[in-house]
């Protein structure tokens, strides 16, 4: 009953977060399930631990353009960085045991760094379980970089089962990316991964708390994440905010440069906007706020989407589009307002955020969840104990050992 949960975190906190949202699942739905996780996310214990959960600390990754990766602190070249993370997930996996490994987007890893630990993976006989967001990028582009490696025939050799984050009515990769009958076979939709509510906040730790609104005035959040690509949303947003009939709350996110931080808290200060570098329990906060504010990323638009949140989203272009084919698909289905980055202005902003707030939240909660399946940790919790070969249902659908 050991999973071990690996995700390369080289840009945001998505991946991680996803992870914790299926761990949770996984140990609720048995109480013998233990996972490690595997992760180069500094936060990932604040944001919160389920009991038989506990993290594997990675050195830190750096995207700086796709499939290639930098050292984000030690100053390691490439090479050196790979090697030294490699090591530590293979000697995870002869030292855990796990019986299930699950590996978010990257198979083998990025720069091919989980490919040693994967090989001990099978060789132990262990499952390998391959987890996808719906989107990953436009057909052509994961085309294209998916051929010259025959990616999709490898990942058939691999893995026993790939799960998609998401819904084929929205997106449906095995049509969209060609995946061949093989992989096709083993693929399964969860439907969407949402990280389940933590634990409330003391009331005087609630940032609305900190920054109570003035009258009656609605508050828009803006947040973009690990916020390493954010400075230029969060500055119009700042600027959008000041003056404007709703109050302001932004959060940075704790891979902004420093530089770019102070310039952020400078204009926050200056005009009287709270600025916080990372809230742990962004689920809560999403249900105190009016608006959102925020870039494409796939956790912030499903948690905002689930709680009806009217958003604008500005979605990241480069070096990927998927944040803009999400955007342009939620878009259509009415639960949110999209601004090309191209097209970002302060007043284009206040405008968009001005019509957003008109949207009644219930109706908008209501649309998402006639559109969208919010249940996605908990069906991909249950493929993986599937895999289990001690693992029966009981009488109540809940996850019960058999010790033979």
């Amino acid at each position: 009953m050991r999973f071990l949960f690996y995700s390369h975190d080289a840009m945001g906190l998505g991946h991680v977060r996803r992870h914790l949202a299926i761990a949770s699942s996984l140990v609720q739905a048995s109480s013998s399930a233990k996972v490690l996780l595997a992760t180069s996310v500094d936060e990932a214990s604040q944001l919160g631990l389920p009991p038989n959960v506990d993290t594997l600390k990675l050195p830190g990754l750096r995207k700086i353009s796709n499939n290639r990766y930098t050292s984000r602190r030690l100053g390691l070249p490439p090479s050196e960085i790979r090697a030294l993370r490699s090591a530590l997930l293979l000697e995870a996996v002869k030292s855990f045991r796990p019986a299930v490994v699950l590996v978010d987007k990257h198979p083998f890893g990025a720069g091919g760094e989980f490919r040693a630990a994967l090989e001990a993976v099978k060789s132990s006989g262990a499952r390998a379980v391959l987890g996808l967001r719906d989107i990953l990028d436009s057909p052509a582009a994961v085309l294209k970089e998916w051929s010259p490696e025959d990616l999709p025939q490898r990942v058939s050799d691999y893995y026993d089962l790939v799960l998609v984050y998401g819904v084929h009515s929205i997106f449906d990769p095995i049509e969209q990316y060609q995946f061949p009958p093989a992989l096709a076979a083993r693929t399964k939709y969860c439907g969407y991964v949402v990280n389940p509510s933590p634990p409330a906040e003391p009331p005087d730790q609630s940032p609305l708390a900190m920054s109570p609104p003035t009258g009656a005035r609605p508050t828009v959040l803006a947040t973009t994440g690990g916020g390493e690509d954010g400075f230029r949303l969060l500055k119009t947003f700042i600027e959008a905010a000041a003056g404007a009939p709703w109050n302001g709350l932004a959060v940075a996110g704790t891979m902004l440069s420093e530089q770019e931080l102070k310039t952020l808290q400078q204009l926050a200060g200056a005009n009287n906007i709270p600025l916080h570098t990372f809230l742990p329990s962004l689920y809560n906060l999403l249900q105190k706020v009016e608006g959102l504010v925020c870039m494409g990323g796939y956790n912030t638009l499903l948690e905002a989407a689930s709680q009806g949140v009217p958003t604008v989203c500005v979605p990241r272009t480069s070096p990927r589009s998927e944040q803009l084919l999400r955007s342009q698909a939620f878009e259509a289905l009415g639960l949110l307002r999209t601004i090309h980055p191209q097209h970002l202005t302060v007043e284009r902003l206040r405008q968009e955020i001005s019509s957003a707030l008109q949207l009644p939240r219930e109706e908008m909660r209501e649309r998402a969840h006639d559109a969208l399946n919010f249940q996605g940790a908990r069906r991909a919790a249950d493929y993986l104990l599937e895999l289990v070969p001690c693992v029966r249902r009981d009488h109540q659908g809940k996850s019960v050992q058999v010790v033979s």
